[in-house]
């Protein structure tokens, strides 16, 4: 059977996925997105997904179609009709066909778009061993330019970096802000255990504030693991006792080194290992 790819209000085969060359979420990255996790075919964070692309989708004065309740439904439906139970769910917002000019209000109808499709991220044994990670010289865009809370279409500045990273025979690269403090990777949220508590790096660092951040925080609280969103620097990586990331597709995955540099004693830690038991138990009790 194709895969079924949702386009404004109708199914298709994946090979008659189709949007219209002037649609300016080609040709300007003028649109939002979210990337959401399905585990025994309900929807991870479905309402958080949903309520962030609505956010990100008001800071650019872009108007969504329907309501959250019609978009939460054709996902569910997506994911009915192409028979996944544990997959990775891309809805996308453009802006809509429009000319070859910068102006938006020349753009007609938004384009809502919904793939499923089965995802592994990253092989089993980076989850085992841990991943090793370099400091990408690309930086995070500056805040004042682009609110790093606007989940756009435009990832450039993370794909460079994650080239970076591949250079470096790293699936993950390390991006610092303008202030040269921790930021986030190209594709995770970043967490370090220091001294027995858990720390990240605050929003107005300039991170897209994740939602399985959020939820691996939460679980922190939960298991009485102090927990600070503090400004840090790659020393504090260094000396740390432990590192993981976080996201949707990623979920929790452990981090043993930096720059060739060893954290801690160079296997995913007590803590870290906590919490993806913690999240694991979660996601497959609730979905």
């Amino acid at each position: 059977m194709a895969l079924q790819v949702y386009i404004s209000g109708n199914w298709v085969d994946r090979e008659d996925a189709k949007i219209s060359v002037f649609d300016h979420g080609l040709l300007y990255g003028d649109g939002v997105f979210e990337g959401m996790r399905s585990y025994s075919g309900k929807v991870f964070q479905l309402q958080e997904h949903l309520d962030r692309l609505w956010e990100s989708a008001r800071a650019i004065q872009l108007q969504i179609p329907g309501s959250k309740e019609e978009m939460a439904t054709a996902v569910k439906e997506t994911l009915r009709r192409n028979d996944l139970a544990d997959a990775y769910v891309r809805l996308v917002v453009t802006r809509g066909s429009g000319t070859l000019g910068l102006d938006p209000n020349r753009c007609c109808n938004p384009e809502v778009i919904i793939i499923t499709d089965k995802i592994a991220l990253y092989p089993q044994e980076y989850y085992e061993k841990g991943l090793e990670l370099i400091t990408a010289a690309t930086i995070r865009n500056h805040p004042a330019a682009l609110s790093p809370r606007i989940k756009s279409l435009n990832y450039l500045n993370n794909i460079l970096a994650k080239m970076e990273g591949a250079r470096a025979g790293c699936v993950e690269a390390l991006m610092l802000n303008h202030k040269g403090e921790v930021a986030e990777c190209t594709g995770d949220n970043i967490f370090i255990v220091r001294r027995g508590s858990l720390l990240t790096p605050p929003i107005d660092a300039g991170i897209l504030e994740g939602i399985t951040r959020n939820v691996v925080l939460e679980l922190a609280r939960q298991q009485a693991i102090p927990v600070a969103e503090i400004a840090f620097t790659r020393h504090d990586i260094f000396i740390a006792q432990e590192c993981f990331l976080t996201g949707s597709a990623a979920e929790v995955i452990p981090v043993v080194k930096l720059d060739d540099r060893m954290i801690g004693d160079g296997v995913p830690g007590p803590i870290t290992l906590r919490l993806i038991k913690a999240f694991a138990a979660l996601v497959h009790s609730t979905g």
